[in-house]
């Protein structure tokens, strides 16, 4: 809706007209360590898992070695979700959203954004499971720019009325809609054919994969859409 001058403030007094990306929640900056570890909890956990994740000065740290995953406390549907990210040589980890924990892995619910080390890591020679990639199903686009591997890459996710965007240092690399016709034929193509849970409900926890490498991740901030 557009506001001419006076409709602004005729409206504005009563509150029916917002500024555009306004509407909705506040966003969530979780800057500092115990901000995130208020936010997350380990898959199929209560609390947030020390000895396989850690914090400093607001920087969140996978544990080499240890597996696992971490989701959000609350479950989002339409929401804005963006971080940084940086990787030892040859690691992987992910981005999941819609997770549901009525699997034994977040991978089996929730569709992944794929991050990796493309020079190193296997991954890295399929399109479709390399980073940024919507795992085992979508490549990224041309626009895709990965920073060498040690330094941090900007990464966001942004799901809003069944459609989803994946973005990676300011730029769009993929989209996708939730139940197109043509989302539901890639996966029947796909591991998560059999996965009856597999991007069943867009309503669910937001992840941070741990494959036993070491990652970090800072700058988290959400908001609800």
């Amino acid at each position: 809706m557009r506001c001419t001058l006076f409709s602004l403030v005729v409206l504005v007094v009563l509150s029916g007209c917002h500024a555009p990306g306004r509407a909705g929640h506040a966003e969530m900056a979780l800057d500092t360590c115990k901000r995130i570890t208020n936010a997350f909890r380990g898959f199929h956990h209560d609390s947030f898992p020390e000895g396989f994740w850690t914090c400093q000065d607001g920087v969140l740290r996978s544990i080499p070695g240890q597996r696992m995953d971490l989701i959000t406390r609350e479950k989002y549907e339409d929401f804005d979700f963006e971080l940084d990210y940086k990787l030892t040589p040859g690691a992987n980890s992910g981005i999941f959203i819609g997770v549901s924990e009525a699997t034994t892995e977040t991978y089996w619910s929730g569709p992944e954004m794929q991050i990796n080390d493309d020079l190193i890591n296997p991954d890295g020679k399929t399109p479709n499971t390399s980073s940024g990639a919507l795992y085992d199903l979508i490549a990224p686009n041309e626009s895709k720019h990965v920073n060498p591997t040690g330094q941090y890459n900007h990464a966001g996710v942004l799901s809003r009325r069944g459609h989803v965007e994946y973005w990676l240092n300011g730029a769009k690399i993929l989209e996708y809609d939730w139940d197109s016709p043509a989302m539901r034929a890639l996966i029947n193509q796909s591991k998560f054919k059999d996965a009856p849970y597999f991007m069943k409900d867009r309503n669910g926890y937001i992840g941070l994969q741990s494959e036993g490498d070491e990652v970090w991740f800072r700058n988290i901030r959400l908001r609800r859409l």
